[in-house]
């Protein structure tokens, strides 16, 4: 069985979210402060010597990181999750896959720990930091199709992002400015985490 690594309610949960949507079977093991030396942190530089979540140790012991590279395991096994191949839907499925990992995903490593990067000016990189991530969620809600997913009727592992996202840092009043991500993306997160708890 797949483990995940991870943390409640941090990029991990994309790639849970991933694997409930596929029926695929996956043990939680919670690092949660693995962020500050410890315990946790230590476990997981044993697996992944960037110290990030999610880190998935798969069935034939290898290792896999990166919420897009686990997307792609996913469609292997799932392909149903995305849009067909030879549809317009599926060049931007591909391209919404990485942008948000290239783009907005790394404004949650900036914000979140402004005095890693920025130690004289920490706030201030955190203030610009969050004003840019609105401005990529502006130009996404654009290219999102009106309700109830990202692509029109068919859920996709694109929907694990943005339902993710949506209760990260603006928090679930600013998403205003993306209606877009409908009320029924943020039902799959509370119904996924209700899950969860059994």
């Amino acid at each position: 069985m797949i483990k995940v690594y991870g943390v409640p309610g941090w990029g991990s949960t994309i790639s849970e979210l991933m694997l409930t949507l596929a029926d695929i079977p996956y043990q939680f093991v919670d690092v949660s402060g693995f962020d500050h030396e410890g315990a946790s942190r230590e476990l997981l530089k044993t697996l992944n010597p960037l110290c990030q979540v999610p880190t998935l140790a798969l069935e034939n012991d290898e290792i896999m990181t990166e919420t897009a590279a686990i997307a792609l395991m996913v469609l292997d096994r799932r392909p149903d999750l995305a849009p067909p191949v030879g549809r317009a839907e599926r060049q931007q499925f591909q391209r919404l896959l990485v942008w948000l990992v290239a783009n907005v995903y790394p404004t949650f490593t900036f914000a979140d720990y402004p005095e890693r990067w920025a130690p004289d000016a920490p706030e201030q990189l955190k203030k610009n930091v969050i004003e840019y991530r609105k401005s990529l969620y502006i130009w996404l809600n654009s290219q999102l199709t009106p309700e109830p997913y990202a692509f029109g009727e068919q859920l996709t592992l694109v929907d694990c992002y943005l339902c993710t996202m949506r209760t990260w840092g603006l928090g679930m009043n600013g998403f205003r400015i993306m209606p877009r991500i409908s009320v029924r993306l943020l039902m799959l997160y509370v119904s996924y985490r209700n899950y969860k708890k059994y």
